[in-house]
This record gives structure tokens, C-alpha cells and sequence, in this order.
């Protein structure tokens, strides 16, 4: 079991961030969600981060400004550094195109963003379970 519950969600919608948030909180408030706006802030968070700080989940949404969600898997994928920690993309497409996409380039998952917030309760409850920890 990991000592860090950080997890990183790179989403650039200021609705979004809320509801994930208090999605996260709702579940478990010994979890830390350390939030960018965008595919490069992701990057350079990640890479000023010692190895025993690195979060437990990496949660991307898909369309991002500077980089999306496939670009920071692809910068990710042959790093043996992040190789151990689960990275999920979340999106409100189900374009199957997209899906493959990410998960060639290492995704553990592809999710499409719920409509509600029971929904997003379960969908987060999931991502905790991947930080190994069930909530």
C-alpha cells in the first residue's frame, strides 16, 4: 500500500475540478488531489516531484490546452518512473478512436465524464481503488 494519497488530476474546466473534488471528498478526505490546468502542467508537475512524493493516480482529462490527455500518456509511456502509477483519462467522448488511442499509450482506463454526481461518486470510487486503497 502506498504512503503517498496524492492523486493528479490534470482538467482544465473549473466545474469539473469542483465536482471531482467534492466527489473525492465525499469518499475520502485522506486523499490530496494536486490539480493543473493543463497536459503541460502535468508534465513539469510530475518531473519537479521527488519519487517518494509522485501520486498514487495520474487523471487526465482528454482535451486540454498545451497537451491533451494522449500527448501526456505518450511523453509518459517509456519513462520507468511513472511505469508503476495508474493513469486514467477522462473525457466526453466516447470516440472509439480516441479510446484506443490512449489506451496503446498506457492508460489503465478511459473513462467518458459522468452526467451526475452518483455516477462521478462511483467513477471516483474506482480511482481510489486504483490508488490501492478502497474507499
Amino acid at each position: 500500500m502506498r504512503e503517498n494519497y496524492t492523486i493528479l488530476l490534470a482538467e482544465d474546466d473549473p466545474d469539473d475540478q469542483e465536482l471531482i473534488i467534492h466527489a473525492f471528498t465525499e469518499l475520502s478526505p485522506s486523499f490530496k488531489l494536486h490539480i493543473v490546468n493543463d497536459g503541460q502542467e502535468a508534465i513539469d508537475f510530475l518531473s519537479s516531484t521527488s519519487d517518494s512524493k509522485l501520486p498514487c493516480l495520474i487523471v487526465l482529462d482528454y482535451n486540454m490546452p498545451e497537451l491533451n490527455g494522449a500527448q501526456v500518456l505518450q511523453k509518459l509511456t517509456n519513462n520507468k518512473r511513472y511505469e508503476h502509477i495508474p493513469k486514467i483519462i477522462l473525457s466526453t467522448s466516447g470516440n472509439p478512436r480516441y479510446i484506443q488511442d490512449c489506451l496503446h499509450k498506457g492508460a489503465h482506463a478511459y473513462r467518458v465524464k459522468p452526467d451526475n454526481f452518483p455516477e462521478l461518486i462511483v467513477l471516483a470510487k474506482e480511482m481510489l481503488e486504483m490508488c490501492g486503497e478502497a474507499a
